[in-house]
């Protein structure tokens, strides 16, 4: 394994697309290779820049669970809902 310093974390992505309402998001399975994540897989909905709110965030031991896990959470939400707004 590379060297990394204390604190990094590394993933390993595997990336699945949903499109709802003739929108498309993207869905980011962070395998953990290095460092210290929520579990072993972390499935993050995403707008490549913008990342979706922690509690619609899937988490498990596989990539199964972890993308079903974020699927339930993110069920009837309105993608513009997944995101954090911006404060003004």
């Amino acid at each position: 394994m590379q060297e990394l310093n204390p604190l990094d974390i590394l993933t390993k992505v595997t990336r699945y697309n949903l499109i709802r309402n003739e929108r498309m998001l993207y869905i980011d399975v962070h395998e953990r290779l290095a460092g210290n994540l929520a579990g072993m897989f972390l499935a993050v909905p995403n707008l490549i820049n913008i990342v979706a709110k922690q509690e619609f965030q899937g988490i498990g031991e596989t990539e199964s669970e972890a993308l079903k896990d974020c699927l339930l959470k993110i069920k009837g939400v309105n993608v513009e809902d997944l995101f954090p707004k911006k404060s003004d």
